[in-house]
């Protein structure tokens, strides 16, 4: 049995300034890959090898099968905007010529809420090319729990499964799950349909996570579904607000042996969806009102959540207005990272550990989609580490793979240890701190760039937890979106928006 098993995963805000090129994916953020060269064949096996991701978890099932595996592109960007074209492209074109070769089945490692320059649905248009030169072959998706999905995915695959978490740390998991259900069918034990469900809800990301409700009880009914053999597979997907794509809003991908079973338990979670629908809505808090708040509290430490411009939100990582703003206030004690700015990690790196500089941190990018003037934050204090960045991630989420971000500095003003970096990641493991000294457990105040990621590796530690709203292309605030190509009427943009049950997306999104 030959296995075709590739991965192309982003994350993408169409809002972002952030630029998505070939050397997005393979930015040397996994050590042992040279910067802008393809990643496939063994290398990417080597590479995935006891990782938690979905790509590593499809491996493993096929070689628990005994299946041959062929790798023609292993790449994941950290969210950023819209995907050059000629890039994806390339990756593709890599896919569908190793399918024409012939094979048994495709597994695919994707998200599920790509936007390219020049393609509003990459995801779907992978799986039609695939089918174009191999008609008939198997396909089988792993998405992230933040897909948008498409209907050209699921008019062309046989089996789609998401993430079940929300910090994501089933993601080997997923990718087991889907290869199962295809092997299944590959030996003739199964014949997986798919039904699917969209809702036009647009719900706020800091309010849609698996673990609380309103998406707990559904996402408990989905797992209890597919655990019990009740189903092959069930997944409810959250979406991704800040893609500007029709394929946007909440979904529910049923996969079953009987069309009339997953129709069922389709329309039963997409019901629950609309049924409570307000309560994925969430009411950001001025900056100052969530400070005075964090500060009549003396257990520490507290956790604060920047969550207007966070990496896997598609964001710059380099907002300054939440720590500028507790620095005003003359708070103590803060951790504060990760925040990118390759210019003053280069100050920094010429100035040398033990040396006491005065610089300019982050606000160097624009957001003029969301009507944001960068503003740099003036500080002074002593480079207390320098590293090249590379650490491998121990926590829940992507455990064992290593990270290259760049090079690194810690800048001490006495009030404030800030960890600066040449790349963009979110703070998703507390080994983004202390792999250069800095331990977010003595502090009083830690603050990162996320909304719901940090809890992977530090909601363990803190004694208080914030999300705040700082500025930038991952706001919680949806009116500083000019959406143009999101189904209307959309709630809660539209409050007389309308779901019926009976059609699995618009016509108008197709």
């Amino acid at each position: 049995m030959k296995l075709v098993i590739a991965a192309i995963s982003h994350e993408t805000n169409t809002f972002s300034p952030v630029p998505t090129t070939f050397e997005s994916f393979f930015d040397g953020t996994s050590v042992g890959i040279p910067r802008g060269q393809l990643v496939h064949g063994e290398a990417a096996l080597r590479l995935a090898e006891g990782t938690n991701n979905s790509f590593a978890g499809m491996i493993d099932a096929a070689r628990e099968a005994g299946a041959g595996i062929v790798a023609p592109v292993f790449a994941n960007a950290v969210p950023s905007g819209p995907v050059d074209q000629p890039s994806l492209e390339r990756m593709m074109d890599g896919i569908v010529a190793e399918v024409r070769k012939g094979c048994d089945g495709v597994m695919l490692s994707l998200h599920g809420a790509m936007v390219a320059q020049d393609c509003i649905d990459p995801e779907s248009e992978l799986a039609r090319r695939i089918r174009s030169v191999l008609p008939g072959v198997p396909l089988a998706a792993a998405l992230d729990f933040h897909a948008n999905i498409g209907r050209g995915l699921i008019e062309n695959a046989d089996v789609v499964t998401g993430f079940w978490t929300f910090p994501h740390v089933d993601m080997a998991e997923t990718g087991k799950r889907a290869a199962r259900t295809l092997l299944a069918k590959l030996r003739g034990e199964s014949t997986p349909v798919i039904s699917w469900q969209w809702l036009p809800v647009l719900p706020h990301t800091a309010q849609c996570s698996p673990s609380r409700e309103p998406m707990k009880h559904i996402m408990d009914r989905a797992i209890q579904a597919e655990t019990s053999g009740e189903v092959l597979n069930a997944s409810v997907f959250g979406g991704f607000p800040p893609s500007d794509a029709p394929e946007t809003g909440i979904s529910v991908v049923v996969v079953a042996n009987d069309r009339a079973a997953g129709d069922r338990l389709s329309l039963e979670l997409a019901g629950e969806v609309w049924k409570h629908r307000d309560g994925f809505y969430f009411e950001p808090e001025t900056i100052s009102e969530t400070l005075d708040r964090a500060e009549k509290l003396d257990e520490y430490p507290i956790v604060l959540a920047d969550h207007g411009n966070n990496a896997f939100g598609g964001g710059t990582c380099d907002t300054m207005e939440v720590l500028r703003a507790m620095l005003e206030r003359g708070m103590e004690g803060i951790v504060a990272g990760l925040v990118t700015d390759p210019q003053a990690v280069g100050r920094m790196v010429d100035a040398g550990v033990g040396a006491r500089i005065a610089l300019e941190v982050g606000g160097k990018t624009d957001m003029p989609s969301v009507g944001y003037v960068a503003r740099p934050l003036a500080l002074e204090g002593t480079v207390r580490a320098i590293t090249d960045g590379t650490f491998r991630i121990t926590g829940p989420m992507f455990t064992g793979t290593q990270l290259q971000l760049g090079r690194t500095a810690v800048l001490d003003t006495g009030a404030a240890q800030v960890v600066v970096t040449e790349g963009r990641f979110e703070p998703i493991d507390m080994g983004i701190f202390t792999h250069c000294g800095v331990d977010p457990r003595r502090a009083r105040y830690v603050l990162v760039q996320s909304r719901q990621h940090f809890r992977a590796g530090f909601e363990a530690i803190a004694r208080h937890i914030f999300l705040i709203a700082g500025p930038g292309v991952c706001s919680s605030d949806y009116s500083v979106f000019r959406y143009e190509r999101i189904v209307r009427p959309m709630y809660p943009l539209d409050r007389d928006a309308a779901w019926s049950g009976t059609s699995p997306i618009p016509a108008a999104a197709d």
